[in-house]
């Protein structure tokens, strides 16, 4: 009797529909209303719940890159990327399900990866430079954070309803 694989037999226990297929499951996503999925949403209020949105996530944003540097002495760049990394993932769960309304897409998925790794560049880019130019104070690493931030909230609203959340 041929031996039958635990992750194909619905019955044995280690049995789980995505061990049965040959891709990886989607990432978690937030349920945050019953609605179903729109693209139709006028832009006056995907602005606003994308700002509303982002200013959530710039404060988590903020208080783990302040954490990371200021009481954990992380260096300007890594205490960034910890910030940025939180922030813009609470964002997108977000601003996938509430603000663009938008079904759940691989291909979508994969252009935001694209377009994070962009604008992660531009933000801690920015950070780290300004932190080297400017003194090293709370004040002036506030006043980094917030034009790193900016430039990089431009250039994500801009390019995810242009472009990803257009995507099929």
């Amino acid at each position: 009797m041929p031996d039958i694989d635990p992750r194909h037999d619905p019955s044995h226990p280690l049995h789980h529909e995505d061990f049965a297929t040959r891709h990886a499951p989607m990432p978690m996503e937030l349920p945050l209303d019953d609605e179903e999925a729109s693209t139709d949403v006028d832009l006056k209020t995907q602005l606003i719940r994308f700002v509303m949105t982002g200013a959530g996530s710039a404060v988590l944003d903020y208080g783990l890159t302040m954490l990371l540097q200021y009481a954990v002495g992380a260096p300007f760049a890594v205490a960034k990327a910890g910030g940025f990394i939180l922030g813009t993932t609470v964002a997108y769960l977000i601003n996938r399900r509430w603000t663009f309304r938008a079904e759940p897409s691989a291909a979508r998925f994969v252009a935001v990866l694209l377009l994070y790794a962009t604008t992660f560049a531009v933000n801690v880019g920015l950070y780290a430079w300004l932190s080297t130019v400017w003194p090293e104070t709370w004040l002036y690493s506030a006043g980094a954070f917030v034009v790193a931030q900016g430039v990089a909230t431009v250039i994500n609203f801009v390019v995810q309803r242009a472009v990803i959340f257009k995507i099929k």
